[in-house]
């Protein structure tokens, strides 16, 4: 695979020092950044993921004119931890 640099950062000394400050055992600044990239691209990809699965189910909802009320799903909530159990309730009804 070939590889490419991700332009340089100015910063602050004190950013620097404060991020040289906790640096683990063996491990670089540009370790340390590019890890904090990657988690960084990974946590975006994933809320994008999210909220494209929040607003197809809004539209299906929209679409069928069918959802499920807040104070149904507490029901179901209570219901389950009044029964001790961790399954959906049957309580749960549809608009």
């Amino acid at each position: 695979m070939k590889t490419t640099t991700i332009p340089s950062l100015r910063v602050s000394l004190e950013l620097r020092k404060q991020a040289e400050d906790i640096l683990e055992q063996g491990e670089t600044l540009a370790g340390f950044v590019l890890d904090a990239l990657t988690r960084s691209i990974e946590y975006r990809k994933s809320r994008q993921a999210f909220t494209a699965r929040g607003l197809s189910n809004a539209a299906r909802t929209s679409k069928w004119g069918r959802k499920v009320t807040l104070a149904a799903i507490m029901r179901g909530v209570h219901g389950a931890k009044a029964d001790g159990c961790g399954s959906r309730s049957s309580s749960l009804t549809r608009e």
